[in-house]
């Protein structure tokens, strides 16, 4: 059995759950601490969620970079992504001018290098993965 993994939509769905996370999940779960559980505003749960989108990102945009495209631009832009979400932790009064270009640009990112490795010239068919 070959399993592959596609890292671009793993990292377009840990983004859209990040999205979710921040969205709803202050709606849905405010009775949460009346149970003693404490994940809204958790600093360590939030850091945890950012540095796990971060290694993934990072390994799809790395991979779509040095197997198939090699064009920085979704690494930039991922990176600027990320540094969204690191602000909005550090400057939490700002968090929601910091989410959503955050979330966009995550998402932008994976979807940009997507599309690149999906038209790139073959000429090194041998390193390709698909």
């Amino acid at each position: 059995m070959n399993l592959k993994i596609n890292w671009d939509a793993f990292g377009i769905s840990a983004s859209i759950a990040c999205a979710i996370h921040c969205a709803l999940l202050p709606l849905v779960f405010t009775s949460l601490p009346l149970f003693g559980v404490d994940i809204i505003e958790n600093i360590a749960f939030e850091y945890g969620m950012i540095i796990l989108a971060l290694i993934v990102g990072i390994y799809a945009l790395y991979h779509g970079y040095k197997k198939h495209h090699h064009n920085i631009l979704p690494i930039a832009l991922f990176i600027f992504g990320i540094g969204c979400l690191f602000a909005k932790q550090a400057w939490h009064e700002w968090q929601y001018y910091f989410l959503v270009p955050a979330l966009l640009l995550v998402v932008l990112a994976h979807y940009i290098n997507y599309r690149f490795c999906r038209v790139h010239d073959h000429a090194h068919k041998e390193d390709c993965d698909h």
